[in-house]
């Protein structure tokens, strides 16, 4: 990596002119665009353009998914997670919603709504994918009882990280190998050392799993217009 150069030597180079300093103004050149009062009392406010223009509201992109789904997965590995990195942290605001959707007469190899092969997702039927057993939510995925267990892991790695910056290179991480169910604690160990994997599982053995589930399928089912296929996106919605 090139050394830094610091901000004040760059303003010489570049812009003499913005180096020389204006009765009234006792700040160094590179504390000048700190804010619009030390801008205004060193003249250098057309020089500032963080202080010129207003902060832009960032995009809202909302991605329900299926852990397992062979389309979702690439789309999250391959163009959201690429984006995340490439723009500015303000620029997008992402939302992860692993739930998804069960189709009438789909195996579990069978993968109507998200085809690996064809970009373009195919529509299908909807059945119920949950049921309340005496208090308790149970999940029918589409991909079978290995999907519901990777939707659970990614839902209750959200819950306990809270930061999307630490838990959405950790899903990368399990969506992009060989096994989103068996991967977690390698994932952790490599992007989030600081998680505590014993308590994500807890989460996934227990209610508090299986609430934030319920909470998935109904921010799924609450979708206007309805999802059709998966990967769904919404965009500012």
């Amino acid at each position: 990596m090139a050394p830094a150069v610091p901000l004040a030597l760059l303003v010489a180079l570049l812009a003499p002119g913005l180096g020389v300093a204006f009765p009234g103004c006792d700040y160094p050149a590179h504390l000048w665009c700190s804010s619009r009062e030390i801008a205004v009392a060193c003249q250098a406010e057309s020089r500032c353009a963080n202080l010129s223009r207003p902060a832009a509201t960032p995009v809202e992109l909302s991605l329900f998914y299926e852990s397992l789904c062979p389309a979702c997965r690439m789309f999250l590995v391959q163009e959201l997670f690429t984006a995340w990195l490439l723009l500015p942290t303000e620029a997008l605001s992402i939302t992860l919603v692993p739930y998804g959707n069960a189709e009438v007469g789909a195996g579990p190899n069978r993968c109507r709504g998200c085809s690996p092969r064809r970009r373009r997702p195919c529509s299908d039927r909807l059945v119920l994918q949950e049921r309340n057993v005496s208090g308790k939510w149970h999940f029918q995925c589409q991909h079978g009882p290995e999907e519901c267990l990777g939707n659970m892991i990614e839902t209750c790695l959200m819950h306990e990280a809270q930061n999307f910056s630490t838990y959405f290179p950790v899903i990368f991480c399990l969506e992009s190998g060989s096994s989103v169910s068996k991967n977690l604690e390698a994932c952790l160990q490599v992007y989030a050392p600081q998680l505590d994997g014993g308590r994500i599982a807890a989460c996934v053995r227990g209610n508090t799993g299986a609430a934030l589930m319920h909470r998935n399928a109904q921010l799924t089912e609450a979708l206007d217009p309805p999802h059709q296929y998966v990967p769904w996106i919404v965009i500012n919605g």
